[in-house]
């Protein structure tokens, strides 16, 4: 097997891994053969995006095997001592001159950081396999992003057998990969065991169809472990909404489930409300994208009557218009647990925009913070119907497109810039605009959630502010969603 023959190669070298031939150090180029040049064709890659963590990384758990586990594979360790004595770095190099591959140098830099990023590396499924078997023992990287690498089905079992052995990983991307039925069988079947400490899974744009929605809802059925799953930009039509929906009913894990740009229509949407009626841990769901129409919208609103944790919910570009409006408005005057409705891109008119804010209003109960209809043209006669929603609601924003015949010059006075209001105000008064942000939370912390900000926004007399400047603030104090942070202006 693979780390077998590594192994062999090692105690050929006495021990001393820097001695193997083919294995240099990390900095330097990386020979694949001994009599080979070396490629120069090492590129230094960097994630731009915050390396942020949602969760700690678990302590190691014991779990008795099975058969299948004690089988002997590609990833195998059966001197873990020795394994160890090698370092991660040699393990690595040494599984890509056996496989043919070039090592990732980005890899080698940063195999100790929580978060690592090795999305468009074109690494292959012989890649991912290297990568695989230097993470068998690793225990630091917590993230692992592996989109758009061609892995293939060979790279998802080389994956699956790293994860029978490293219970540190908790997050993993492998979109855009073209998993396709092969790859469905064998996450599948991984995810049936709950063997694993992953508790987000990207699975996005992978070719996935019915057969493979079959086998993700049946595995999913039974699996409590994994909190978020994306299985947006496949080929899901009808029926696997049907069996999504039956999936839904039973499963106690889910908290976050991404359906966007998929083929559901009226049969599929039907069935997925049917499964979310019995559902009590799903808290976001995104279905936009689709096609549920004004039927849709019925099954939904049912949903939103009954349902007590669904938080958010995003039905964008699905064919939705003002009788879909009208039903999911009926919905809201009764939900106490929604906070954001997206309704982008569907063909509502105003008269459906009216529909929706005035049974906010209606309910005193209501939670919601963000309403999206960004696409409505509306009239300064609903800003003014708006504005006694806000009364009621504070902690609500409605996004709209424009106001019919509303002056340029007033429309710029309205979003004129709020930090330098906020400014002008702490000057006068010999504060900084940190003071001034603090003073909003009654505990004096650095953050608030959005709902919270706004109202204390529109509650406090220090300085005017409208909707359309709170919703800049917004914009530039938020780091993660639903909460703003103040350390900016420290």
């Amino acid at each position: 097997m693979l780390l077998k023959e590594a192994r062999k190669r090692w105690q050929e070298a006495d021990g001393n891994p820097q001695e193997s031939s083919g294995t240099m150090d990390s900095d330097s180029q990386l020979e694949l053969e001994p009599q080979e040049e070396t490629e120069n064709a090492l590129v230094t890659h960097s994630s731009d995006e915050a390396l942020y963590c949602e969760a700690d990384a678990p302590s190691t758990m014991e779990k008795e095997k099975t058969a299948w586990e004690n089988s002997e594979t590609d990833l195998e360790t059966e001197d873990d001592e020795k394994l160890y004595t090698t370092g991660q770095r040699e393990l690595y190099l040494e599984a890509c001159k056996l496989l043919g591959v070039v090592p990732v140098s980005y890899f080698l830099r940063n195999m100790e950081e929580p978060y690592m990023n090795l999305n468009h590396h074109g690494l292959g499924p012989k890649g991912t396999k290297a990568i695989a078997i230097a993470l068998v023992s690793n225990t630091s990287i917590i993230k692992l992003e592996l989109e758009d690498n061609y892995i293939m089905g060979e790279g998802v079992l080389s994956l699956v057998e790293m994860l029978h052995e490293n219970y540190y990983l908790q997050e993993l991307n492998i979109s855009d990969n073209d998993l396709g039925l092969e790859g469905a069988k064998i996450i599948s079947d991984f995810l049936q065991r709950n063997i694993s400490s992953l508790w987000k899974l990207k699975l996005s744009g992978n070719n996935f169809k019915e057969e493979s929605a079959a086998l993700l809802s049946q595995a999913l059925s039974s699996n409590y472990q994994i909190k978020k799953m994306n299985l947006s930009h496949n080929q899901l039509s009808d029926t696997g909404g049907e069996q999504l929906g039956q999936m839904l009913a039973i499963n106690v894990g889910l908290q976050t489930l991404n359906l966007s740009w998929n083929h559901f229509h009226i049969r599929g949407a039907v069935a997925l409300c049917n499964g979310l009626r019995m559902n009590v841990t799903l808290k976001k769901l995104d279905l936009s994208m689709n096609g549920f129409g004004n039927e849709g919208a019925m099954a939904l609103s049912e949903v939103l009557r009954l349902s007590s944790c669904l938080v958010y919910l995003d039905i964008s570009g699905n064919d939705i218009g003002n009788e879909g409006a009208s039903k999911l408005s009926r919905a809201l005057e009764y939900n106490e647990s929604l906070r954001v409705l997206k309704l982008f891109l569907n063909p509502i008119s105003m008269d459906g925009a009216v529909l929706l804010i005035m049974s906010i209003k209606k309910n005193p109960k209501s939670r919601l913070e963000e309403l999206d209809i960004s696409n409505v043209l509306v009239t300064e006669q609903f800003t003014k119907m708006l504005e006694g929603v806000y009364a009621v609601h504070p902690q609500l924003d409605v996004l709209y497109k424009a106001v019919q015949g509303l002056a340029e010059k007033k429309a710029l006075f309205l979003c004129k810039n709020p930090m330098k209001l906020i400014q002008s105000y702490a000057d006068t008064n010999n504060i900084t605009m940190l003071d001034f942000f603090k003073s909003l939370n009654p505990t004096g912390a650095m953050e608030m959630t959005v709902g919270d900000f706004r109202k204390a926004l529109l509650q406090q007399n220090k300085v005017r502010l409208n909707h359309c400047q709170i919703r800049d603030l917004v914009k530039r104090l938020q780091q993660k969603a639903g909460t703003v942070n103040f350390s900016f202006f420290k």
